[in-house]
């Protein structure tokens, strides 16, 4: 093949192509980067959100991350107009290709950082399933969402959208929005649990999204990963019992850290407390 089209091109100096990655005081700024196209994702794109995320899972310097898109959307899904010509066809390349773009909703659950996504346009197709992926949604006024695959010929399932709507939204909504490939605006999203604040700006988005990155960065590191970690098993757990289990060890396990134990100072002397991460 003259082209690779399962690996991503990450530049010498660590940046990417479709994405701008800002770091600061353990937060990284993802901004999906092709506002030309309402940040359709191409092949190009999916390899780079793939590396990202999948780095992010020993990546202890970033502990929390807020996504958006450049421009006047979010992401827009699959690029449709991207040629894909010299891509290899068949169920098995098929399969490999349809990953391509699943893994990147999968590693956004496996990594430990919160992901904060601020919906500040159309997510559609894959743009709504990296929303649903996230751990927060904050969408500006005038953001729509929706499941555009079965607008397109597909089915509604794709890319775990079929496994995080009927969970965040129940599933007589899910079913409509699945079985229609209906938009859902900002304000009913906020009304049905959807995202959990509007923005009238997109000043006040990133304002927002600032704050909740905020208040999770005061918190000692490894109680957020392991808050993330709880919440996700505890979504699909069998019973009272086993969550409760896990929360307990979850707790022992953090009472035995340094952090703890300047959690602890920290309120008795009415101060910040400095987590070290021990």
């Amino acid at each position: 093949m003259s082209e690779d089209f399962h690996n991503p091109r990450v530049n010498p100096d660590g940046s990417y192509n479709t994405l701008l990655i800002e770091h600061e005081d353990g937060i990284d700024r993802v901004t999906l980067n092709r506002p030309e196209s309402l940040n359709s994702m191409s092949r190009e794109m999916m390899l780079e959100l793939q590396h990202y995320f999948g780095a992010l899972y020993t990546n202890y310097k970033v502990r929390v991350v807020l996504l958006t898109g450049a421009g006047r959307g979010f992401c827009a899904g699959l690029d449709l107009k991207e040629a894909r010509s010299g891509e290899p066809g068949g169920p098995v390349a098929g399969m490999r290709s349809q990953r391509r773009v699943s893994e990147i909703m999968m590693r956004m659950r496996r990594a430990p950082q919160p992901i904060i996504s601020l919906i500040n346009g159309p997510a559609s197709g894959g743009g709504f399933g990296l929303a649903l992926a996230s751990d927060l949604r904050i969408a500006q006024r005038g953001a729509r969402m929706n499941a555009a695959f079965i607008r397109i010929g597909l089915t509604a399932c794709d890319v775990g959208v079929s496994y995080f709507l009927p969970r965040l939204v129940g599933a007589s909504l899910a079913s409509e929005l699945l079985l229609t490939g209906n938009f859902i605006d900002a304000d009913r999203a906020l009304a049905v649990g959807l995202v959990s604040r509007v923005a009238d700006s997109g000043q006040e988005l990133k304002a927002i999204g600032d704050e909740l990155a905020g208040d999770i960065i005061r918190n000692s590191p490894i109680g957020v990963r392991l808050t993330k970690e709880c919440l996700n098993m505890s979504i699909d757990a069998n019973s009272l019992e086993s969550v409760v289990a896990m929360e307990d060890r979850q707790q022992i396990l953090v009472g035995q850290t340094g952090d703890m134990g300047e959690g602890v100072a920290a309120f008795m002397e009415k101060r910040p407390p400095q987590y070290r991460d021990d």
